[in-house]
């Protein structure tokens, strides 16, 4: 029950990379830290180059809020949500048509557990630009944790006709649709994210638990295992190995379960209400 997802890092960087850098303004080396291509570069460097780049002085318009927007992000994977929130909001007041910081207002509104903004920005952001899969993504995520599991569904349905060769796409319509009890579609979207992304802690719980739904218990006890030696603290893997062990009358059954249990207080009714095993 892990959502995974990613953050936009705008696409107007080229010309501001190609712009000469004056004496005593930002190197080219801040300009790179703060396009941070790819994730390449710690928040650290993305927030000097980012700063850098917006004290220099020698950007406007949406330039500028660009980076206003990726300095925004940055903020936020250091988990300083209200610096991120003013920098997300400075980008959009130098352009209200910037669908990029949209994305990234809306996941700081995600952060911060405000689901109905989350949306409201990430809609603006589709409307803004009706063909970027990661918008779908992210409003597909915060309907999920609102729990409407059709609207998740229906996002990541969109998002995957734009950009069919996503494996974090296909790991989390998997786990939406066992959370609507579409035990055999989420298998089949859980085998092609493993197809494309083998080793995945996450997509290898979530394809165990769709195994456990349809008892088809070793397999599902294989996965978890698979799972738990790259993720050993994983309450959901423990608690879903338990539960298959249990079935299978192994004697190790209750050890998972308390181990669960002690990362999770809760995770027994969470897997129950979020898979319906029990």
């Amino acid at each position: 029950m892990i959502r995974a997802g990613c953050r936009w890092l705008g696409g107007a960087w080229l010309a501001l990379a190609l712009l000469p850098v004056p004496a005593g303004a930002q190197t080219p080396q801040q300009v790179t830290w703060c396009e941070n291509r790819d994730f390449k570069f710690a928040p650290d460097q993305q927030l000097d180059g980012c700063t850098a780049v917006i004290q220099s002085g020698h950007y406007s318009g949406h330039s500028l809020a660009v980076a206003f927007s990726n300095r925004c992000g940055a903020w936020r994977d250091k988990g300083n949500l209200d610096r991120a929130m003013d920098d997300c909001n400075q980008s959009l007041k130098l352009d209200r048509d910037y669908a990029g910081a949209y994305v990234n207002r809306g996941n700081v509104w995600d952060d911060k557990g405000d689901e109905d903004r989350a949306l409201a920005d990430y809609s603006e952001a589709i409307r803004l630009r009706p063909d970027d899969a990661n918008a779908y993504d992210m409003r597909a995520n915060a309907y999920s944790a609102k729990g409407d599991h059709d609207s998740a569904i229906a996002d990541y349905n969109r998002s995957l006709r734009l950009n069919p060769n996503d494996p974090t796409t296909y790991n989390n319509r998997c786990d939406e649709l066992l959370q609507v009890r579409q035990y055999q579609a989420a298998l089949a979207d859980c085998n092609e994210s493993l197809r494309m992304r083998p080793n995945h802690a996450n997509t290898l719980q979530h394809r165990a638990n769709a195994y456990l739904a349809l008892g088809q218990l070793d397999k599902a006890l294989a996965d978890y295992d698979a799972s738990a030696r790259l993720n050993p603290k994983s309450a959901w893997t423990l608690y879903g190995r338990g539960i298959a062990k249990r079935k299978l009358g192994d004697a190790s059954a209750d050890a998972d379960i308390d181990a669960a249990q002690a990362i999770s207080s809760d995770i027994a009714s969470s897997f129950a209400k979020a898979y319906g095993i029990k």
